[in-house]
């Protein structure tokens, strides 16, 4: 079993050599974590990234940031319930390291989406398609098999681990030098792309990171669950992250879909309060009839139920986690929290799950921006990974010359040019993509 004296550790990635701070010190170690991520450009970009809808017009709904920033606040309220519990333990013997859980885990919400790239999932998938399918596919004979399946099945997970510890030419080594547990928080899935010839959908981490994901493992005692796929547990602090970013991801965009008139506000209701028993739940009903008669904006009241039942599933996926707590420090816990829930939310949070699909995920507004990501990404990657195969002709080396400093494709290192083209590209946010797109074919002429 995992030990939670192992699991929490301040100790940063490439700083190891350097004496941690004194207590004297206004802001811990994992304070200083968010600091750092919430001041960066990458996360500051984030509010130029689509979540799910088109970036707004004159209805703001969710990007991102605004997004990364809600997952923060709900993760933070999970770990807090959680240290609350686990204060309770005689197994721990570093107490007082329980009041940083809620610092780590909104550090490590605060950086979950910073790896994906822009429009939302769609641009993961024309990352990768322009390899599988596209003219990426002529760098498959210069790479092994390994860096090849990280082209080609682009993780937004494992580019959020990269981003974050990858000493990009000109930084320091470490990336953001984070602690060895907000790192942690945050490896969604503990092994590579060789795990996905054993049925894993996903992977967290690229080639690129082994060694830096080993490195985090072995700091921290993470479990390893199998040496082929090589494969380790979750930190138990990822459930956490997920369960948070789960929560809001589900209840926000019913939310912003109904802002859109995409979904009526009869149909918005009856989902908020399919969360609520009209007995368990009989001190909601009694506040809800009072709010109502005061709050009459249709807006507020649907805020209202979101807030509600956001509460309601983070006391709840809190108490799944104390509940299943020692099958998690095993490494036996294989299912997200939102899925232990108990009948009446995971019933309600299933038919939130089906309308999303079905009515907001599918929606006119939502395919097109999807259609723009391919046309858009996949004509971005072609420019640079032909530059990289031709270095010397001039229409190349001016491609080349927009690729900021830190992004270096000098060497004979194939992998590593084609992985710097997908750091810019990623990196970049949904408007920039746009205008280089339309600088590079003349559009704006």
């Amino acid at each position: 079993m995992m030990q939670w004296d192992s699991l929490l550790s301040a100790k940063r990635l490439g700083l190891e050599d350097r004496k941690i701070a004194n207590n004297e010190e206004i802001r811990s170690q994992f304070q200083r974590d968010y600091d750092r991520i919430i001041f960066s450009s990458p996360f500051r970009r984030l509010q130029n990234k689509t979540q799910v809808f088109p970036l707004p017009g004159s209805i703001f709904v969710h990007n991102r940031l605004t997004h990364s920033l809600e997952v923060a606040s709900v993760g933070r309220s999970l770990a807090n319930l959680v240290a609350q519990d686990l204060r309770k333990r005689n197994d721990i013997e570093n107490k007082e390291i329980l009041n940083e859980l809620g610092s780590i885990v909104s550090s490590a919400c605060l950086a979950h989406d910073m790896g994906n790239p822009p429009f939302g999932h769609a641009g993961e998938e024309a990352i990768s398609k322009y390899f599988a399918e596209g003219n990426g596919k002529k760098i498959k004979n210069v790479v092994t098999e390994e860096e090849w399946n990280d082209l080609t099945h682009f993780e937004g997970n494992a580019n959020v681990l990269r981003l974050l510890t990858h000493q990009f030419k000109g930084r320091r080594q470490g990336g953001f030098a984070l602690t060895y547990s907000t790192l942690a928080a945050l490896l969604k899935y503990p092994y590579g792309t060789d795990a996905m010839l054993h049925g894993k959908k996903k992977f967290g981490y690229f080639q690129a990171e082994k060694e830096t994901f080993l490195k985090i493992a072995g700091e921290l005692d993470l479990k390893k669950m199998s040496e082929e796929p090589l494969t380790y547990a979750r930190h138990p602090l990822v459930f956490l992250v997920e369960a948070a970013d789960d929560i809001c991801y589900e209840i926000m965009d019913i939310e912003d879909a109904h802002k859109l008139k995409i979904l009526d506000t009869k149909t918005t209701f009856d989902l908020l309060l399919g969360f609520f028993d009209s007995k368990d739940d009989k001190k909601f009903y009694e506040n809800k009839i009072k709010i109502f008669k005061e709050v009459t904006d249709i807006n507020e009241q649907v805020a209202y139920l979101r807030a509600s039942v956001i509460g309601k599933l983070t006391k709840e996926t809190a108490d799944v986690f104390i509940k299943n707590h020692d099958q998690i420090l095993e490494g036996e816990f294989n299912q997200s929290l939102i899925k232990g829930l108990e009948s009446k939310s995971k019933d309600a949070f299933e038919i939130c799950k089906k309308v999303a699909v079905k009515d907001i995920y599918n929606h006119r507004s939502v395919v097109k921006i999807e259609l723009t990501g391919f046309n858009v990404l996949g004509t971005l990657l072609d420019e640079f990974i032909t530059a990289i195969f031709n270095p010397d002709s001039d229409y190349s080396k001016k491609i080349l010359s927009i690729l900021p400093s830190q992004f270096s494709v000098e060497g004979h290192n194939f992998y590593k040019k084609a992985m710097s083209v997908v750091d810019f590209i990623s990196g970049m946010t949904d408007l920039y993509a746009v205008d280089l797109y339309k600088d590079i074919r003349g559009i704006n002429l």
